[in-house]
């Protein structure tokens, strides 16, 4: 039986090849609309709106989503002292609240029917902090946290949950981060010991592992998908 499957920020990196390499029902959610019509079910949304998002909520209750895939982020570079509040409030919801309001509203189906998937796309400045991306790496490293208490949660009603964290990623905001610092990209991957940045197709590749049965024992879990970047260097 075919899998309803929501991704969200699929219009593009990412989140785009996920939801292009998964075999199943497909529901893209995105804010842009041009975008989106690439799919044949879509769904505009800002994530850092609460009329929006409780509507995107609705849909997924309606759509009975059996793997949720939190995929969708924003990133900032600066320093502590330069930011403001409108910046630090965003980041927050994009990148952790957002996750976990739309798993409340994926979960109850998922218990009814004794099985579910969700996927949250975190960041390797979760796991190891990032100077100058103190909003982004509290975010990430707060998705990490409520994996692992949400896979305790689950774990009964055969819904696993896990993350996977991404290093630097050949995509056009990878690139763009890359840029944005003191570093230049070729500095960058001197400093990766693959010498190399991760492709967004071996990141669809691991969400597709997770999905499968074969990993059903795998839940609560923070994978490191960064070319060696977390091991040091």
């Amino acid at each position: 039986m075919m899998k309803n499957i929501l991704v969200t920020g699929a219009t593009r990196g990412i989140g785009k090849t996920i939801a292009e390499s998964l075999d199943g029902n497909i529901f893209a959610v995105g804010r842009n609309i041009e975008l989106l019509k690439n799919y044949k079910n879509y769904f505009v949304c800002d994530l850092s709106k609460k009329d929006e998002i409780e509507k995107l909520g609705e849909y997924i209750i309606k759509n009975k989503i059996d793997v949720l895939i939190n995929n969708a982020g924003e990133y900032i570079y600066s320093l502590i002292d330069k930011i403001n509040y409108e910046q630090l409030e965003h980041i927050i919801k994009v990148n952790l609240e957002a996750p976990l309001y739309l798993t409340s509203k994926a979960v109850p189906y998922m218990k009814e029917q004794k099985w579910g998937r969700i996927i949250n796309i975190g960041s390797i400045s979760g796991v190891m902090g990032e100077a100058c991306a103190s909003l982004y790496s509290a975010s990430k490293s707060g998705l990490i946290g409520g994996t692992k208490a949400l896979a305790l949660e689950l774990a009964e009603y055969g819904i696993t949950v896990n993350t996977i964290n991404p290093g630097w990623v050949d995509t056009d905001m990878g690139n763009n981060s890359a840029n944005e610092g003191d570093w230049t990209k070729e500095e960058i991957i001197e400093c990766i010991p693959q010498k190399r940045f991760v492709t967004p197709q071996e990141i669809a590749d691991m969400v597709k592992y997770l999905i499968s049965d074969s990993a059903c024992g795998v839940t609560g879990q923070s994978i490191n998908l960064c070319a060696g970047l977390s091991v040091g260097y």
